[in-house]
């Protein structure tokens, strides 16, 4: 059995229960979970070993601790989205705007008239690149928004939506960079984590190495993301990532070959789409702040900017999923292939592991972070087995 650490406060023993059964039953190896009320932390646990290539009951392992970070892949674009909607709030960005208006160059192929918010709801119709990146290639600051910036777009962009897995990196990151001469590392650094207090980097700085553990081995194919949902009935979800030929393929591949997530340098570059890392304390402590005050801190959010962030814009079929995904202005939505706490639910999970999201009509706010990839894509069973725990205790 592994010694599950930390506190929970009265009535969210249910949430330390499924916590537990994580290690038990669902394979967990290190794993960490926060959850805010109000502002206000009422669940912090975390166990196992820090490193998910070690055995969980290896007696001489590093154990988890609770300052431990780990990489949090897709779950960094939650975290990314606010950039710009916080900068809309500032009136430095118009989400209506063509993002040409800020980056001349993205007008090529036919995206003149792509707009910012198209890229913030997964509509912009570049979720692949005809020439993968190398890894190196992807975090130099420089091969990925020219790749972008040239690309030609699978679909009419705003007609329909498909998820941008890898490309959402170099959309995100150099629009902000054109808004505000920052880096959106830097920016999230800056605005966001050093004044809150948040173990949570877009490009690890090298003083935080130590902190952070390694991700167990993954696996090639993920699983699709929850059985009975609707798919294009073109071809199947297992098929579309088997086929190295298909847009679902194609957009995991925006990167290759796949990059090595515990290396240093692929930690240190600035990949807002997949490659944030941080804690479950400062993820669940950055999205309670975006719904409400936390200790002296002020929301982050303006009722009309959370009023964005989980209006829905994009709804239905995937072209890259190819399962019914539902998304606001960067955040995943509540449905079926990614569930959250409730219908005003905003978030994002991370490929084969990592939740964080914010429900504001019960003021929870939400983080688990863990080593042990498994084969999922949107709907970790560990995440929704803590996600039913929170539930059944009422928020």
């Amino acid at each position: 059995m592994v010694d599950v650490q930390g506190t929970v406060e009265d009535g969210y023993e249910p949430v330390r229960d499924a916590f537990e059964a994580n290690f038990a039953r669902r394979g967990e190896r290190g794993a960490a979970v926060t959850v805010y009320k109000d502002g206000r932390k009422v669940v912090d646990l975390w166990g196992g070993t820090k490193d998910g290539d070690a055995a969980p009951d290896d007696a001489v392992a590093a154990r988890w601790e609770p300052g431990t970070a780990q990489i949090v892949r897709s779950a960094t674009k939650g975290i990314a989205a606010t950039v710009p909607l916080l900068l809309h709030q500032r009136g430095q960005l118009d989400l209506d705007a063509p993002v040409g208006t800020y980056w001349p160059e993205f007008k090529a192929a036919g995206k003149d008239r792509v707009l910012v918010r198209h890229l913030l709801a997964h509509r912009a119709g570049l979720p692949v690149l005809d020439t993968p990146l190398t890894p190196a290639q992807a975090v130099d600051g420089v091969s990925g928004p020219a790749a972008v910036a040239a690309q030609a777009p699978s679909w009419t962009p705003g007609t329909d939506h498909g998820y941008h897995a890898q490309t959402y990196s170099w959309l995100l990151g150099e629009l902000v960079l054109r808004v505000t001469g920052r880096t959106l590392g830097a920016w999230v650094a800056e605005e966001i984590s050093q004044p809150l207090g948040l173990d949570l980097w877009i490009g690890l700085p090298d003083e935080a190495r130590p902190r952070v553990g390694r991700l167990a081995p993954v696996e090639a194919a993920p699983r699709p993301a929850s059985a009975g949902l609707r798919v294009r009935p073109k071809q199947s979800v297992a098929d579309a990532y088997a086929d190295p030929s298909s847009l679902t393929s194609r957009a995991f591949a925006a990167i290759s070959p796949a990059p090595d997530e515990n290396d240093d340098a692929y930690r240190a570059g600035e990949l807002p789409a997949s490659a944030g890392i941080a804690t479950a304390a400062a993820l669940a402590r950055a999205y309670a702040a975006l719904i409400g005050p936390v200790d002296g801190h002020p929301r982050l959010f303006a009722p009309a900017t959370l009023t964005l962030a989980r209006t829905e814009e994009s709804a239905g079929p995937d072209r890259t999923l190819l399962v019914n995904t539902r998304f606001g202005l960067g955040f995943m939505l509540h449905g079926p292939a990614s569930p959250l706490l409730g219908p005003g639910s905003f978030g994002h999970p991370g490929r084969g592991g990592a939740l964080a999201f914010a429900d504001p009509e019960s003021g929870v706010a939400f983080g688990y972070v863990t080593n042990g990839m498994q084969r999922n894509v949107t709907a970790d069973p560990r995440a929704q087995a803590l996600v039913r725990a929170v539930a059944a205790v009422g928020g």
